[in-house]
Parts: C-alpha cells; structure tokens; sequence
C-alpha cells in the first residue's frame, strides 16, 4: 500500500490547500493530512483542524501540537526535531511526502519518503494563507464553505417594531448579493395568531441562531440579520422582566455592525407587533443596551432611501480592504 503525507497550517484552508491534499489522495492507497498549529498563532489550532476533517472525508486528518521551531535558522536540531515529531504522530512513516512549497525536498529526505511537488509556482490556485488573512474579503471565492463564516461580517438590523428592519435588511441584501436572516419570531408568532407567553422567547432564539448559522454559509462576504439574541433579551426583559440564561448568554454574541432604526416612520399596524405606543421608550432601552454591551452601532432616521444611503456607506466603509496590486485575480465561482 502507497502511503502519502501533506502537512501545513492551513490558516485558513483554501482551494490550494484542497488542490494539494486531492492531488495526494488520488496519488497514493492511504493519505494523511497533518495539521500543524502553535499557540499563539492568530487561528486557532483546533478550528483549523476541525476545518480539514470537515473538508477531507476518507483522509485521516491529525493535529500536531508540539511546540516546534518554525525555521531551520531557529534551532540548531531544526529537522531531527520535526522528524520525530512526525513519526511519533503517523501511523506509519510515508511512501511520498506532497507540498507546494520547497522545504518538501527536504523533509521527505528527512522522512525517508520521495518528494512530489504539487503547484509550487501557484500557477494552479493563485493564493497563500498570507494573503487570505490581509484581505479575506477579496478572496472570498478561495475560501471553503465551511470557513467563510470565519470570515463573514455581521450586520444587525435592531431597534423597535415597524421601523423598517426587516424591508432594509432585503434591500441591503440585494444590494450587496448576499444573503440575510429574517426574523424567526415573526413565522412562529403567525403560526399561533400572535400569542406570545414568556416561554416562547427561547425557542424564538433559538430558531433565530439557527438560521443565522445556516445562512452564514451561504453568505457572500456579509450576512445582515433581521434581530439578535440582544435585542431578544431586551424584549424579554420589557414584557415579562426577566430573560432565559440562555438568551443572556448569547446576547453577547458579536455583530461587526448594528444599524439601529429610530422611531420616525409612522406605526403600521400588524398582528404580531404588540407596542404601539412605546416604541420611544424601547428605542431608548436599545441605545443604552448596545451601549453598555460595548457594540459598534449607527443609527439611522428620516425616509426610507435615506436610511439605506447611511447604511450603504457604513456597510462600505465595514467591508473596504486596501488594495494589493501583487494580488491575483480570484477565479469566478
């Protein structure tokens, strides 16, 4: 049986990084990936390997955490290190070592393994894990679906009742090509005519995570979200004076941006929106709630266009990276 090995940081995994592991796997019988992460590096070792597993199905995937030198100018014992590292780690010592990158001839010399090179010239996949980590956004066709959601940036649509949330977050949505999370409260409270005890506002939180997590994945680079776990607690807290731990717990939850609708659009009635005469009151609770929860937030008032023109440019200004002009062109799709 050919036995074959990659290793790498895969911070994060990109299409490169599955170009060189499918490469391997449809090279030798038995392929291994490994995995290798320090601690104080900026992703998180584990994260990356979960991300391999989800990636690799049929490849065994294994995480090396030794602290270990990352250049041969570092120790002096820079390659019998690594060496041992990796035979205490495999099952097996490997038949052919694969890599896009030159220390390859070497560490399958060291491993006792032929070196295939795959794409060294980035002529295949145009990009490195640098690169995807200074400007995530501008590649965003290179990153897996499973790790866009990493890298995706969440905008809120909070404030009270019948300020336009839910119509802006489709507008913006549109307009940016991406997708958005509309409010879970609403389908469940119409499927009960508007009934709505003290009880129903954990699973409305629930639901409402839920499909922001489904939709992250499906994403182009922002997701915007009709509501949060916060401004569910602050609901909790002004009709029945108390909130689920679970709810409280979330409402930490992190959002890049929140756009905080004001109050002066007039009331439409509806029968799932239960104040009509306190949405001053609530707009207030939901400033001092943002606030004290330290969160960036923009608040936006007066007509309808104008409210998406403030929002549009907040929203640009979120997603702007410099410019790189020895940046590839990603591909399309």
């Amino acid at each position: 049986m050919l036995r074959g090995m990659a290793l790498g940081k895969f911070m994060p995994p990109h299409l490169g990084h599955l170009y060189l592991t499918e490469f391997g796997r449809n090279h030798v019988d038995d392929m291994t990936v490994v995995v290798c992460s320090l601690q104080r590096e900026p992703i998180p070792g584990q994260l990356r390997f979960q991300w391999m597993q989800q990636l690799l199905p049929g490849v065994r995937v294994l995480h090396l955490t030794r602290e270990l030198p990352q250049d041969p100018s570092e120790h002096p014992d820079f390659w019998h290190l690594w060496r041992h590292a990796l035979l205490d780690l495999l099952p097996a010592p490997p038949h052919r070592v694969f890599a896009s990158e030159p220390y390859g001839h070497r560490l399958a010399r060291e491993l006792g393994a032929e070196f295939v090179e795959v794409d060294i010239g980035r002529h295949v996949v145009p990009v490195s894990g640098t690169r995807i980590r200074q400007r995530p956004l501008s590649h965003w066709p290179f990153l897996p679906r499973c790790v866009r959601p990493y890298f995706a940036r969440k905008i809120s649509l909070f404030g009270p009742e019948s300020t336009g949330k839910s119509t802006l977050a489709a507008r913006l949505a549109r307009h940016y090509h991406t997708s958005w999370v509309p409010e879970y409260a609403r389908s469940f409270l119409e499927a009960r005519q508007g009934r709505l005890e003290a009880q129903d506002l954990l699973p409305i939180a629930r639901g409402q995570l839920a499909s922001e997590e489904a939709l992250l994945l499906n994403c182009n680079r922002v997701l915007f979200c009709d509501t949060d776990p916060l401004l569910t607690s602050i609901w909790a807290h002004t009709l029945y004076g108390t909130s689920d731990p679970w709810i409280e717990a979330q409402a930490a939850r992190r959002y890049d941006l929140t756009l905080l609708t004001d109050v002066d659009v007039p009331w439409v009635a509806d029968p799932v929106r239960y104040l009509p005469d306190d949405r001053r009151p609530f707009f207030e609770r939901c400033e001092r709630a943002l606030q004290q929860a330290g969160r960036p937030y923009l608040v936006l008032r007066g007509p309808w266009d104008q409210r998406f023109e403030q929002a549009c440019t907040a929203i640009d200004a979120l997603l702007h990276e410099p410019e790189d002009p020895a940046t590839p062109t990603p591909p399309v799709g």
